[in-house]
């Protein structure tokens, strides 16, 4: 990668490498000494931060309450639900040794919480009088990623919330299954402004141990399809193996209704590369940790004081709107060189005020996604502000959402689903639910099933590979 102070790639010409330029020089992140980890920086833990407040209360209005699990969890508790365990067995980091002593059963880093949430949910119910039972935990999880690495999308370790829930019907789960779908749909279309598509994952694709997983999924600027949070119906698949039963009103014992969800810092990664451009990062204002940057303009001692001290005011009014705002008085730094640096770091929007602007009693507002220039007056400051914020954010969504449905096309045969798959796209086709056609389509052209969308039309149409009947159509895309 380069070192260069700019991006010095085109993102339509090298995207792969104008992404890793991205998330290092907006100083969201760096490679750790481990191969597959990196180092989160303040900046980009700060949008991570407000991605987590907002789930974190939209979780906590809907009756769930954080909790905390530890990161080892023993070999013979992660094999006792066998399907779930040989899922995620090569992806497993190991500790084999306290010190210089074998530890015995050996302890998995934790790849994900089931197992061990569900062991002690054992313990913890008794009866109908316990249920439901919604935790949500915030923690970093562990899967081997050695091959193809990716700062947020593909690390061996990553921050994320999972969410374990014990209900007492089939229906309560089921209902909660959506809820918390809705919930990260909402989360990333209104304040990451990127739109989705939701549905069910296909049998091979589910979640592992689930009855069924519901999905949200998007598409890249590259083509490729990127996952961006599910929600899984266990029904008693845990249960069962872990004893996780209560006394209904009845007073008869019965196994429970479990869900788990949850999503990761790869929307962040996601963030990055539908809205990013030729220099840098491009941030909407909802998740933005500066949302307007003021930039003071001066050339001697005496305009300095002048300048500084109307740019603090305006700060200080825009602060009562509870905006973020931040006054870059570093005197190290020129005006053009800032301009750049917050242009790198995706800040919405750009405030200068210089001694010609006072005396015209007037700012000049530059937005990041456009670059459009405006005057703006000092009386207008609050309203004009909040207005090109909202704004910024509508034409973000909107841009994504023109980037999802140019890239939707149908297609009803296999050789046009070959040659429309090398553009990067997202593919909707009959597929007859057949799992050896959906094996066909991934060892020919790399393309899996991303979704089958809720509202998914079930026609007569033909399998794409095998000419039988179809049951629905699919989304297929090759993805991260």
């Amino acid at each position: 990668m380069s070192k260069e102070i700019g991006i010095t790639v085109k993102k339509n010409e090298d995207f792969s490498e104008w992404y890793t330029q991205v998330v290092i020089k907006a100083q969201l992140t760096d490679y750790a000494p481990v191969k597959g980890l990196i180092v989160l920086r303040p900046y980009g833990y700060s949008i991570w931060e407000f991605l987590k407040s907002s789930i974190d209360q939209k979780l906590k209005a809907t009756g769930h309450e954080n909790g905390f699990l530890p990161v080892l969890i023993p070999e013979s508790l992660l094999s006792k639900e066998a399907t779930h365990f040989a899922g995620f067995t090569p992806e497993v980091f190991w500790v084999t040794h306290s010190g210089d002593t074998e530890v015995g059963d050996r302890l998995a880093l934790r790849p994900t919480s089931e197992t061990l949430a569900y062991s002690m949910y054992s313990k913890w119910i008794k009866s109908w009088r316990d249920l439901p039972v919604k935790i949500n935990f915030w923690n970093s999880a562990l899967r081997a990623e050695i091959k193809s690495t990716k700062p947020f999308l593909r690390t061996s370790e990553f921050l994320w919330q999972e969410g374990h829930t014990v209900h007492a019907t089939k229906e309560e789960a089921k209902e909660e299954v959506m809820t918390i779908l809705d919930i990260y749909r909402k989360t990333v279309e209104e304040e990451l402004a990127i739109p989705v598509i939701i549905g069910k994952k296909s049998e091979k694709e589910k979640f592992v141990g689930a009855v069924y997983t519901t999905t949200m999924e998007s598409i890249m600027p590259d083509g490729k399809a990127l996952q961006m949070g599910t929600s899984h119906f266990l029904g008693q698949n845990f249960s069962k193996p872990f004893d996780v039963k209560f006394l209904d009103k009845q007073n008869v014992e019965t196994y429970a209704w479990q869900t788990s969800w949850g999503v990761s810092w790869r929307l962040i990664g996601a963030l990055i590369m539908v809205h990013g451009d030729d220099k840098g990062l491009v941030l909407p204002p909802r998740v933005a940790p500066i949302q307007a940057v003021i930039i003071p303009i001066y050339s001697s001692q005496s305009d300095k004081d002048a300048v500084l001290k109307k740019a603090n005011e305006i700060k200080d009014t825009l602060l009562k709107k509870s905006l973020r705002i931040h006054v870059d008085s570093r005197d190290e730094f020129t005006p053009g060189y800032k301009f750049n640096d917050w242009e790198m770091k995706g800040v919405p929007l750009r405030i200068e005020i210089g001694p010609k602007d006072m005396a015209k009693n007037k700012v000049v507002l530059v937005r990041r996604d456009n670059l459009k220039k405006s005057d703006l007056f000092f009386e207008n400051i609050e309203e004009g502000i909040v207005k090109a914020l909202d704004e910024i954010q509508a034409d973000l969504f909107g841009k994504a959402r023109k980037l999802l449905n140019d890239r939707i096309k149908n297609v009803a045969d296999f050789d046009r689903f070959k040659k429309e798959i090398e553009n990067g796209m997202f593919l909707i086709a009959p597929w007859c639910g057949d799992q050896k056609c959906e094996e066909t389509i991934k060892e020919d052209t790399g393309a899996d099933i991303r979704v089958i969308p809720f509202d998914a039309k079930t026609s007569n149409s033909s399998c794409i590979v095998c000419g039988t009947p179809s049951k629905s159509d699919a989304m297929f895309a090759r993805g991260y």
